[in-house]
């Protein structure tokens, strides 16, 4: 693993990025004129929607269950999660071949239970409350011995993020601002540390939504600021972005700024259609900013990371 309190660099993510090589997609960068001309800007959009499990967090997951010591493996890993991040775990742990503790609320998905199961996974029902969540993942390494893989405060994980930016330029080199949503802030500060060190002068900009916004209100007010969360379609970015997750945050990010649930519903609709692939709400949410004309991107070569594909057919938000 990195060591805890050492400053996450391009190193640790072309580490990772070599050590999960066999286990994931390198996936495609794709582009749409039409998308290009409604905005008067150059997208190349960063597909992890095609990735393993359906979402980027493959990459975190895997790096971070890869990087342990075959002692420490063979006890197990564990977390908590009702969705991308628990296949993303399940998926790497059984490719390691050692135990999986998966601790989920009891309001989860069927679909997404059934995710996690595929892959051999223990499943440990809880309250649907954050604070059920820790304190069950608590009691299960306690009892198992297991090794804790968070979804975002933990600098393998974000390491493993930012190999997704890697890729992206070394793919498309000479892009001007790469953009990403934010929710713990893993993905982040991945892919700020990736882009930063790759080429200085390339700006970062996180986008949330409105309904979520303590990652823009915590950059704003300089200072870690936790919110209660009003409902957003975008699930998967309900989460307060983490402490070592902000300080990176801090150091690495040009801006945040926010949307509303009106944008993100209207954009992943467009990238829908435009583009005739399936995309995740909280895929949407950095396109919105563009769609909504949140920020000038005009004449900009503006790279998005498109960060999953894993969405209910049946809760479409242009059908509510």
């Amino acid at each position: 693993m990195v060591e805890i309190g050492k400053p996450l660099d391009l190193a640790a993510i072309r580490a990772g990025h070599e050590r999960i090589r066999p286990y994931i997609h390198r996936t495609p960068v794709l582009t749409s004129e039409r998308l290009n001309d409604a905005s008067s800007v150059r997208l190349f959009f960063k597909c992890e929607n095609f990735q393993k499990v359906g979402a980027f967090k493959a990459r975190g997951a895997t790096n971070a269950i890869f990087a342990l010591d075959d002692a420490t493996a063979q006890r197990g890993v564990a977390t908590h999660s009702s969705g991308n991040h628990g296949a993303a775990v399940a998926r790497a742990a059984k490719l390691r071949g050692i135990p999986a503790h998966i601790v989920m609320p009891s309001s989860s998905a069927t679909v997404k239970i059934r995710a996690i199961e595929s892959y051999g996974a223990q499943i440990v029902f809880c309250e649907p409350t954050e604070e059920a969540r820790e304190a069950k993942c608590t009691e299960v390494i306690k009892k198992t011995g297991a090794t804790l893989i968070h979804s975002f405060e933990n600098e393998d994980v974000i390491a493993g993020q930012g190999t997704a930016a890697l890729e992206l330029l070394e793919d498309v080199p000479d892009l001007d601002l790469v953009m990403c949503p934010v929710g713990g802030g893993g993905l982040l500060s991945g892919t700020a540390v990736a882009a930063k060190s790759m080429q200085p002068n390339i700006k970062v900009i996180a986008v949330e939504p409105a309904n979520a916004d303590d990652a823009a209100q915590s950059f704003r007010a300089g200072r870690r600021l936790v919110t209660e969360k009003k409902f957003t379609i975008a699930d998967g970015l309900r989460t307060n972005v983490g402490e070592p997750n902000f300080e990176i945050i801090q150091r690495y990010v040009d801006d945040i700024v926010t949307v509303s649930e009106e944008a993100i519903a209207l954009a992943m609709r467009a990238i829908w259609e435009t583009m005739k692939i399936i995309i995740e709400p909280s895929a949407a949410v950095p396109y919105a900013s563009i769609f909504d004309h949140i920020i000038d991107v005009r004449g900009k070569r503006v790279g998005i990371i498109l960060t999953g594909g894993n969405v209910d057919l049946d809760a479409l938000p242009w059908n509510r």
